[in-house]
């Protein structure tokens, strides 16, 4: 996949408090006081309650579909392809997204034509939803990994960025990103990599990354994932909890990092602390094992001691939590592909990106919720966090049309195209 699938000091996160407001009660007397006219709440009840109420209104199959992103074949959502009928048993990528009630697609270059094309091809998935508004993802990191390259701005990659020391060079970039992807109707990208890059010969993450430096990269990803909020897009940290020392690739093969948790708390820890902070949509796990954060051998992906007890409980993060790509060598060496799926889910992941077997994922987590082993309320939690994400994105209740005029005049666009020069400059 998703190629995308790392000392120094531990940045410090503040936390935001909520203040609850006291009311205090009032004696009786002759005169009748009227009781004091209450303040409204800053979020209405109506919004509060929008993701209630479509959850209220999903059936066990819809809310089962809202966990998976798969890829699709095809450049519209009428495509007719025998990949999509012997991958899906459904002919176009309308119809796939139909069966299934997904939640969301994963666009690849071989989706990717021209403007006009990628602009009609979004609309049509969004169409092909039945009431809740698609995720439309991507990676696009720049650099190495550039899934929309035929289409956007040649930004500079992480490590050129990092090199600049500069975050707000960072912000802009990810806020320029964001736009373009906006602008085409994709609404979450699988970035920034906030992996510490700790072992230069380190074939899968390298360049992908802001850097060597812990604090330095997490000021990077915390810039980062504000850009792209900048652009009203969904940005998504990964990979946890941290692919930056290993030498094995987990696209190939099943990488073991042997950090302490006082290691992992250095070196690892502060960029996805960083993320959680600047409010980080989502969080990617890796394929990788960490035998000092859960001995069973486990990769992080399917462990809940990492996921849950650490991601979740620890650090906080009540977010989505989307897999690494499912088609990975590094998660497919214990289970077969039905009970990557039902683990996953079981150690706290939301979404369930892009399963070697659409079909057989789907039956074993629908079967897992029939038995009981998923409990509907765990199943609830992951529904409610992945509309929560499009709450916040501002696309609950319809999706945002994407417009080829206005997508012409945002990618490339000369500014992109200065800031981009200027990220190199900076960064020599």
């Amino acid at each position: 996949m998703v190629r995308g699938i790392r000392t120094a000091g531990v940045l410090a996160i503040a936390t935001s408090l909520v203040a609850c407001a006291s009311s205090t009660g009032h004696a009786g007397s002759a005169t009748r006081v009227p009781p004091p006219v209450a303040k409204p709440s800053a979020t209405p009840p109506a919004k509060a309650d929008a993701v209630r109420q479509k959850l209220a209104r999903m059936s066990v199959e819809e809310k089962i579909g809202q966990l998976f992103m798969p890829v699709v074949h095809g450049t519209s959502a009428d495509s007719v392809s025998e990949g999509n009928q012997n991958a899906f048993g459904a002919s176009t990528p309308a119809k796939v997204i139909a069966k299934y009630h997904l939640g969301g697609v994963i666009l690849f270059p071989e989706n990717i034509k021209s403007v006009s094309q990628v602009v009609s091809f979004t609309n049509g998935l969004q169409q092909a939803s039945n009431g809740v508004p698609l995720l439309i993802g991507t990676d696009q990191e720049n650099g190495l990994v550039s899934r929309m390259s035929a289409l956007v701005t040649d930004l500079p990659g992480a490590s050129v960025i990092g090199a600049t020391r500069d975050t707000k060079l960072a912000r802009k970039a990810a806020e320029a990103t964001g736009a373009e992807l906006k602008a085409l109707g994709v609404n979450l990208d699988f970035a920034p990599v906030a992996d510490v890059n700790i072992d230069p010969r380190n074939p899968v993450i390298g360049k992908r990354a802001f850097g060597s430096d812990p604090a330095r990269v997490a000021q990077m990803v915390a810039a980062s994932v504000k850009g792209f909020h900048d652009a009203g897009v969904a940005a998504t940290a990964k990979h946890f909890p941290g692919h930056g020392d290993t030498r094995t690739d987990s696209h190939t093969g099943l990488p073991v990092i042997k950090h302490t948790k006082k290691q992992w708390a250095t070196l690892d820890a502060p960029p996805f602390k960083a993320a959680i902070g600047a409010g980080v949509d989502a969080i990617m796990s890796a394929h990788i094992v960490m035998p000092k954060l859960d001995s069973s051998g486990d990769p992080a992906t399917l462990s809940k001691p990492i996921l849950t007890g650490l991601l979740r409980e620890k650090l906080g993060f009540d977010g989505v939590i989307s897999t690494d790509a499912l088609n990975m060598a590094g998660v497919r060496k214990k289970y077969d592909d039905g009970e990557v799926a039902v683990r996953a889910v079981l150690a706290g992941a939301d979404l369930l990106l892009m399963p070697p077997s659409l079909p057989k994922a789907h039956s074993a987590v629908l079967a897992a919720v029939k038995s009981g082993r998923i409990s509907k309320q765990r199943l609830d939690q992951s529904v409610t966090r992945l509309l929560k994400l499009r709450e916040k994105r501002g696309f609950l209740d319809a999706a945002p049309v994407a417009s080829a005029a206005q997508a012409a005049k945002v990618l490339r666009s000369p500014e992109h195209r200065r800031l981009a020069a200027t990220i190199v400059r900076e960064s020599r």
